[in-house]
């Protein structure tokens, strides 16, 4: 490494930090943190707490007394841990988390205090919503906001903080956060698929959808991330060199975790664990640098919020250690970026997971009827799937060669698919026979033997079948999960509906139930098969397939948010009752004008970065060049001198002509960012970025990339990725 970056490099290395250890087990710590059920159960009367538990499984309002009796326990449970502060804690459009804290304490007369927290406070607050992205839902004049608790999702301590999960709403009672419009597709769809479940077991009263996500980040040395301007503010290397060595050993994935690393881990996973987060897996990813950790799954909402507070914890618990997390979908080029799949699946009261066969035709049929309804939601709408996902960072990312392809698709295995085929092909137009139904049944009860070791065979797949879920890989690392469970679980939700109204109507004509069901999943079918896809997502021949088969392939994260717009997409949520059209335009605005600011901001600091830290490291090289010729024919003679420079002469005629399209390229791009600020309308801004702007970003990249290799290594200005990506 190059003297100039080795100092503040191994300073990091000479103040590493004490290490955590823990001897207990961690099961005796699990949830500590947490105002879980079993605490409530210690500190509130058993009315309230039945009231409580009513609140949270069934989602029935709590009275105000209520609320004052369990704001009573929460603060003092809370003071037990430690706690002077309390924080509605919740998700506004930034894609991140907010709080503000208040202090318990209250003065309550000369040298005299108490600590005070009451229902009134518990239930709601009024944070100033001004300064959060908003979509044009608030005027000035109405800068006031609201947060109201959300029971379902329990309160924990971090540090001496209660924090209490939250809606966010506007003056005007809009949604300006993601929870509020998860909590009304999670009861869309619990309403639609319990009625559904009617059909097989009426004991069936309430479902839930579950999610499992997998945390994909990098980690880099804290010396290395500060001597980084582009990473420090964008979360990506906008330039670097590949390293002679990355990931092509295939080395790192799966191998044994760096000692510094572990030391983190553990730390990170004890706080998680404390609340409540059951993290059970961690190990090194593709790429150098890279690791993940995932959960048991959990009811949505809950794990939506689980892994917002483990995305905080990573950052916190990373600074302690002298790392960083770098959650950006791809914070360096040439090796794999990092994803967050989504694992989804629904779940009864009576402990049955719908998307995973049963032992008998029976359950099977209650299975395929949930399976097939997903891949038909997913079919009618790709393309809000691919807008959910769409981001500035998550564009470097998709169709690479670690990540789904832009086109959306679902994998479900040769087996199933064969399966779903032999059912369209035998159910027959008039009224079934006994043989039929028999025979039926007999192919549907073979799905157990089949199944589970036939899925999840496809990493390409964006929507992939893993034996007893959907995978929606997806989703970026950055990602608020919440983002595509507000889609899947709306769009599931509409599906469900259509499909019971379709099989009543086939009912009161006169067919029996399961006939009905057979008969209209058939139609299902059939009507979805374009959307199952079993080969390479990445091959240039599926990009050619699926644009005969009609599916669409946004690649640019702009045209995907055109999607929003769509009056489909207006109507489909507008009639499910989860986002106004004002809200879901708000939502799109919102969306433009974050890709509008993180490619004006990386485009600010390529130009940055180039005038100010590579050009001039790059003149100093061309003077020590010059000055080596200078010498060779002040000593040789002007003949014999270039004769003998003829190695730096070379040298330097490619610098000079790197610098100066590089600087050309600079040059452009800053005339074009000029032009394009003028634009006033924000969807026409995000598509002039991408197609004005950033379109410049690969040339500029290139030729830095160039002199970064060709320039002394000393004199280079900035961390390189053989430094980075290697955790010492």
């Amino acid at each position: 490494m190059a003297t100039k970056r080795m100092q503040a490099y191994q300073d990091v290395l000479n103040r590493q930090p004490k290490r955590v250890e823990f001897d207990g087990k961690i099961s005796d710590v699990f949830g500590e943190n947490v105002f879980h059920l079993e605490v409530m159960r210690e500190y509130l009367p058993s009315d309230a707490y039945k009231s409580m538990q009513e609140s949270i499984l069934n989602g029935t309002r709590l009275d105000r007394k209520i609320a004052d009796q369990v704001a009573s326990a929460m603060k003092d449970w809370a003071l037990t841990k430690g706690a002077t502060h309390y924080t509605h804690w919740f998700q506004p459009l930034t894609g991140a988390t907010a709080e503000k804290h208040d202090a318990f304490f209250k003065p309550v007369g000369p040298g005299r205090a108490i600590e005070r927290f009451d229902g009134e406070l518990l239930v709601q607050q009024e944070p100033d919503a001004s300064s959060f992205p908003n979509g044009g839902i608030r005027n000035t004049f109405e800068a006031r906001g609201y947060t109201a608790w959300d029971p379902s999702s329990p309160a924990f301590v971090i540090g001496k903080t209660l924090c209490i999960p939250t809606i966010f709403i506007s003056y005007t009672g809009e949604a300006l956060d993601y929870k509020m419009p998860l909590l009304k597709a999670l009861h869309e769809v619990d309403g639609a698929a319990t009625a559904v479940c009617q059909y097989f077991d009426k004991n069936v009263t309430k479902v839930n959808a579950t999610l499992g996500w997998e945390q994909e980040y990098f980690l880099i040395d804290s010396a290395l991330f500060n001597a980084r301007p582009d990473i420090m503010m964008t979360g990506r290397a906008l330039f670097g060199h590949a390293s002679a060595k990355g990931q092509q050993l295939e080395d790192h994935y799966f191998g044994s975790i760096p000692d510094r690393v572990v030391a983190f881990m553990r730390e990170f996973e004890l706080e998680a664990i404390r609340l409540g987060i059951p993290v059970t897996t961690r190990h090194n990813e593709v790429a150098p640098n890279q690791f993940e950790c995932a959960p048991i799954f959990e009811e949505c909402n809950l794990a939506n919020d689980h892994n917002l507070l483990l995305m905080d914890l990573l950052e916190k618990i990373a600074r302690k250690h002298n790392f960083r997390v770098l959650l950006h979908e791809k914070p360096f080029a040439g090796v794999n970026g990092s994803g967050k799949h989504n694992n989804w699946s629904l779940g009864t009261d009576t402990g049955v997971n719908l998307l995973a066969p049963g032992k008998n035709p029976k359950s099977n049929l209650q299975f395929l009827t949930f399976f097939v309804n997903t891949i038909k939601a997913i079919h009618d709408h790709a393309d809000l799937l691919r807008a959910c996902i769409a981001g500035a960072g998550n564009a470097h990312r998709l169709g690479a060669n670690e990540a789904p392809p832009a086109i959306i698709s679902t994998f479900i295995g040769s087996q199933l698919s064969q399966m779903l085929d032999n059912i369209e092909k035998s159910v027959k137009a008039g009224k079934m026979t006994p043989e039929d139904k028999t025979e039926l049944k007999l192919n549907i009860g073979k799905i157990p033997q089949i199944m589970l070791d036939k899925t999840d065979r496809n990493r390409t797949s964006p929507f992939a079948f893993t034996g007893n879920k959907f995978e929606f890989r997806a989703v970026g690392s950055s990602a608020n999960c919440a983002s595509a469970m507000i889609v899947i679980n709306t769009i599931m939700a509409n599906q469900l509906k259509l499909f019971k109204a379709s099989v009543d109507k086939r009912i009161e004509k006169g067919e029996g139930k399961d006939e009905a069901i057979l008969k209209e999943l058939q139609v299902l079918i059939k009507e979805s098969k374009k959307i199952r896809f079993e080969g390479n997502g990445y091959g240039d021949e599926w990009v050619k397939e699926a644009e005969k088969r009609g599916l669409s392939n946004l690649r640019e994260t702009p045209a995907a948010l055109d999607v929003w717009s769509d009056k489909k997409v207006i109507k489909l949520f507008e009639d499910m009752n989860i986002l106004t059209p004002r809200e879901l335009h708000a939502r799109q605005d919102i969306e433009f004008e974050s890709y509008v600011h993180k490619i004006q901001i990386e485009a600010r600091l390529m130009n940055d970065l180039a005038q100010n830290h590579i050009f001039p490291a790059v003149v100093e090289y061309q003077n020590r060049l010059i000055t080596n010729v200078k010498g060779l024919m002040d000593v040789m003679g002007e003949k014999a001198g270039k004769e003998a420079g003829k190695a730096q002469i070379e040298l330097l005629n490619t610098i000079t002509m790197h610098l100066n399209k590089m600087k050309s390229a600079c040059d452009v791009m800053l005339e074009a960012r000029k032009e394009v600020n003028k634009i006033e309308e924000v969807s026409k801004k995000a598509h002039a970025y991408g197609e004005k702007v950033k379109v410049h970003f690969d040339e500029i990249r290139y030729h830095a990339d160039k002199l970064e290799i060709l320039i002394d290594d000393e004199m280079w200005p900035l961390p390189k990725f053989r430094e980075m990506l290697w955790t010492r």
